[in-house]
């Protein structure tokens, strides 16, 4: 894909996430329905940052793309590790979680009290297009992979973080960030987060898969310079 393309198609998606980011900041003040509450804000659900993630990858992807194309500063390792080690991971671990739980059974993560609350096109663009516009900057440009153990060292630290966040939520206020969380006993939190983190190892090594598949040969090529 020529560099203009990439230039255009960073600067949209970023523009994209910063709308949605927007819409959903305009909704504070207004009263929360059944399933949503106050503790927290937004910041305890997974699915709102995945989006600040997704804006600030695609953000930092438009700077660099005013660096010289072969340019192996800073930011641009930045970017690659950004993507690589959580954006990818995350965000496809995000919509393939959220949509196989609301297929057995909605009010377990996304209540219906919450359609009145965001139209469907913010539950879309917070849930379904995050995949599609991750393929397809798989599509645009190739991303350099750190070694795996240290990038699956990065995804348990942040993994257990947000589980901390989460119990120190409902520890405060009582009430679990997700109604499903209330059915698991303590062992069956332990098993579920460990599925959970299982899933997100096995994103990450597909999008290094995926990585290396799409651009075989351009990375044949930078390896015989």
């Amino acid at each position: 894909m020529t560099s203009t393309l990439r230039k255009v198609y960073h600067i949209t998606v970023f523009s994209w996430y910063a709308f949605v980011v927007k819409s959903l900041a305009a909704k504070d003040g207004e009263e929360l329905p059944p399933g949503i509450f106050v503790y927290g804000g937004p910041w305890k659900y997974l699915t709102f940052l995945n989006l600040l993630l997704q804006m600030s990858f695609f953000g930092l992807a438009a700077v660099n793309d005013l660096q010289p194309e072969e340019s192996e500063s800073t930011l641009n390792k930045c970017k690659d590790l950004l993507f690589s080690v959580f954006a990818f991971p995350v965000g496809m671990f995000v919509v393939l979680l959220f949509w196989s739980i609301f297929a057995y059974d909605r009010e377990l993560v996304y209540p219906a009290s919450i359609d009145t609350f965001f139209p469907p096109w913010i539950n879309h663009a917070m849930h379904t297009f995050v995949l599609p516009v991750l393929l397809g900057e798989m599509l645009v440009q190739p991303h350099i992979y750190p070694p795996t153990k240290h990038a699956l060292a990065a995804l348990g630290v942040v993994g257990l973080s947000y589980l901390f966040w989460i119990i120190w939520v409902y520890l405060s206020v009582g009430i679990w960030v997700y109604p499903l969380l209330g059915y698991f006993s303590t062992p069956g939190l332990v098993g579920f987060f460990l599925f959970n983190m299982t899933v997100v190892t096995l994103l990450y090594v597909l999008g290094d898969k995926l990585n290396s598949h799409v651009w075989y040969e351009n990375n044949m090529t930078a390896k015989a310079k």
